[in-house]
């Protein structure tokens, strides 16, 4: 006997499915990290494949040239007009006006050497006047008689230059006297006039009212000889005088104009050719002209080559601040529950959707298949099924799981196919839209009709592309077709893929979940014959946890079927359990309390066999293997304690009495747990009136609490309060009063209270009631 029990301790010991893998050196690694390392390996694998260009057949014709082909552009590109922008350039740079410096140094020189030579000339001695004449002759580089200077020494000619000659002159030096007004000839829009030394700039558009040189000294003599009236004698000594002295004080700026110009040609924007991915760069047997060859030189020279890898790695890097953000989102514990499988669901989901995208990118029709050419690119990427591959998700994983993994994959599939932030949107919001509308489906025929409304979110999104981006309405309307084939591929990926992922992973989708809820199972039905008590017990469990699971926001139908199936591992020895044996018949009696509490411990193993034996699902089966959690079995624990107490044995160690669990690992599966224990208890109740019961209820849940069991099941105390109650109602329905019959006769009556009857033969309720 010591065997078998040893035997059945190790079998029931053995190592459950949720604990870390003991690896060399002493190394723990968690269970999900093999999944999650292959998820991480897809989607590096996927960033570089997405800028892998493996057709680079990009063909050169020169200017000239007879096309032997069509040549489409695989890219979007912007080609600068080199010569375009040079005539721009030069236009502009021919605009900007020149810069003109407006000195005053040239009439204080003429000031200063007309004050100095007069100065000279009344000093002079009459020995020095012929020496001085020749003097300022060579200087002026002029004909000076010796009548000019004696002229130049009178004390009138004096008076006439600094009273009205050198005024005069000041006066129309100051808006500046240029050389000749030819040099504004070339200048149609103005100049710039700069006053040194204080660099202020004006622009003068007109230029007529600027006065050269030759118009300085018409006007000198005209206002000598008219409007002062002065003698010829007088008026050629002044000539003599200034003239030579004149000089321009507006003048070129040759340097700064062409720096000015320069930099205006620099601001110009280039002008580009814009060429769009799918047109039509040039048809097979046209001439090349030079615009083309410039265009096929540039595609050329721009072709996607082997891989980039900067990109790639850029992509990458993306993706895991993606995975960062469901890290942060989910929680570490919540991340923790995606198992490795998951991991390996997830990536083979990516991986085949992914690259969908690639080949089908690639890949060209025979003859464009009928499509245009400039738009046959854009038609494929917008009939891409990526919306299927979340309802795939949708049908196994939480929505928050859904989310971030369609994120990851719409953001790879629009780099697959060049799409732009256009592409990535509309796989997005189409993928968000179908996780809603699958979550929402109970029915096979929901799930079909779903396909109405994602067709129709996605017909908004290609058109709002099209406005943003395209603009071309032929391209929408043909491109309607296109959205409308990704909807329904979407829906076939669906119902065509899941239900294999299904079979292959072992996932139980919530189609899966309805034909289990259906009571005529091969299972339910042997459990209904075999083990009639467990089948009631089990239908009251199922009702409970759904009214509970819908009060706290758990998944009903889960919680629903898990209960039904929770203690199918009775089937293997059922009369072990009270419920399905009369009074006179408990085993329990002849059998030592260690090897009726391995019993009891042993339908849960034999509950996931089961549950694996007939594919109910890992989501069912995790919640069969935890619905006991770690609790201890106190009535044969107790009988053991108290047994080995009177012969004076060692003392009992409580863990060979106590469920392997694990704990309650989700909602569902607190859920169960509770319901099962209350459930169970309830039948030692004597007169279950609504208040025993619920104080009953509230004395189960607070030793469940208490001992730890619901640690990790994310149940809140809001949420026991609200399990509370809804099970009080339902157990109060179950227990409602009834008149007695004049015939029947009371429990007390016959000897034995409600409670004796319970407790003598069901030591699982007995347990509880403890």
């Amino acid at each position: 006997m010591s065997e078998i029990v040893d035997r059945v301790k190790r079998a029931i010991k053995a190592p459950s499915a949720q604990s870390p893998v003991q690896q060399a050196g002493g190394f723990t690694l968690p269970e999900w990290a093999p999944g999650f390392l292959f998820f991480l390996a897809v989607v590096f694998t996927l960033c570089f494949v997405a800028r892998l260009g493996l057709d680079t057949s990009v063909r050169l014709f020169t200017a000239g040239e007879i096309a032997t082909q069509d040549v489409a552009a695989d890219q979007s590109l912007q080609i600068e007009d080199v010569e375009a922008t040079t005539r721009r350039r030069d236009q502009v740079a021919e605009a900007q006006p020149p810069v003109f410096d407006v000195s005053p140094l040239p009439f204080e020189a003429l000031a200063k050497s007309v004050e100095d030579i007069i100065g000279a000339a009344r000093a002079a001695t009459a020995e020095d006047l012929e020496k001085l004449r020749w003097q300022v002759a060579e200087n002026l580089n002029t004909d000076i008689g010796p009548d000019i200077i004696e002229v130049w020494r009178q004390d009138d000619f004096k008076a006439l230059m600094q009273k009205d000659v050198l005024p005069w002159l000041k006066q129309n030096y100051e808006p500046g006297v240029v050389s000749s007004v030819s040099v504004f000839t070339p200048y149609k829009n103005g100049i710039l006039l700069r006053e040194l030394p204080s660099k202020m700039e004006t622009l003068r558009v007109e230029t007529r009212d600027i006065k050269d040189i030759k118009q300085i000294k018409d006007d000198l003599e005209h206002m000598l000889k008219v409007s002062l009236n002065k003698p010829f004698r007088q008026r050629k000594a002044v000539y003599s005088l200034v003239y030579p002295l004149i000089a321009p004080s507006m003048t070129l700026n040759q340097e700064t104009t062409q720096a000015r110009k320069a930099e205006i040609a620099r601001a110009v924007e280039p002008l580009y050719y814009i060429i769009k991915k799918g047109e039509i760069i040039v048809r097979q047997g046209e001439r090349v002209g030079p615009i083309q060859q410039l265009k096929l030189q540039s595609l050329y020279s721009h072709r996607k080559g082997p891989y980039n890898l900067l990109r790639a790695t850029g992509l990458f890097g993306m993706c895991l601040m993606f995975l960062a953000v469901l890290y942060v989102s989910l929680e570490r514990a919540g991340i923790k529950r995606v198992r490795s499988t998951d991991w390996v669901f997830l990536g083979v989901v990516l991986l085949i959707f992914g690259m969908l995208a690639k080949v089908g990118d690639m890949v060209t029709l025979p003859g464009g298949g009928g499509l245009p050419e400039a738009t046959r690119s854009i038609y494929f990427a917008y009939s891409l099924p990526i919306a299927g591959a979340a309802g795939i998700l949708a049908l196994f994983f939480p929505k928050r799981l859904c989310i971030f993994t369609s994120l990851i994959l719409s953001f790879l599939a629009a780099n697959m196919v060049y799409g732009g932030i256009g592409a990535f949107c509309y796989y997005f919001v189409g993928s968000m839209i179908y996780v809603y509308l699958i979550k929402r489906s109970e029915t096979r025929s929901q799930l079909l009709k779903s396909v109405f409304p994602l067709l129709a979110a996605l017909c908004v999104m290609w058109c709002s592309v099209n406005l943003m981006d395209l603009n071309d309405p032929s391209v929408a309307g043909a491109g309607l077709a296109f959205v409308a084939l990704s909807a329904f591929l979407s829906l076939l990926a669906v119902v065509g893929i899941a239900p294999i992922m299904e079979l292959i992973f072992g996932y139980t989708s919530r189609f899966r979940l309805m034909e289990l809820l259906n009571l005529e199972q091969p299972l339910l039905q042997e459990l209904m014959v075999k083990a009639p008590g467990t089948y009631h017990h089990s239908l009251i469990v199922s009702n409970m946890v759904e009214a509970g699971a819908r009060a706290i926001g758990a998944n009903p139908l889960l919680a629903k079927v898990a209960a039904l199936y929770h203690d199918i591992g009775k089937l293997k020895n059922p009369h072990y359990f009270i419920e399905n044996i009369s009074c006179k018949e408990n085993r329990h009696n002849k059998l030592a309390p260690s090897m009726s509490a391995l019993i009891l411990i042993s339908h849960v193993k034999k509950g996931i066999e089961l549950a694996r034996e007939h594919r109910l699902g890992q989501a069912i089966t995790d919640l069969i293997g935890q619905h006991h959690g770690t609790t201890l079995i106190a009535y044969f624990y107790h009988k053991a304690k108290e047994l080995a107490e009177a012969k004076g044995d060692d003392p009992i160690r409580e863990a060979d009495y106590r469920y392997p669990g694990p704990k309650p690992q989700s909602k569902e599966a607190g859920l169960i747990l509770l319901a099962d224990a209350i459930e169970a208890s309830s039948r030692t109740l004597v007169d279950p009136t609504p208040s025993r019961i619920k104080g009953h209820i509230q004395n189960i849940v607070r030793k469940i609490y208490t001992e730890g069991e619901l640690d990790d099941s994310q149940l809140t105390l809001k949420d026991l309060t609200l399990l509370s109650d809804t099970f009080q109602r339902i157990l109060t329905g179950i227990f409602h009063q009834r008149i007695e019959y004049p015939s029947a006769k009371s429990p007390e009556k016959n000897g034995k209270t409600r409670e004796e009857t319970a407790c003598a033969v069901d030591p699982k309720a007995a347990e509880h009631a403890a």
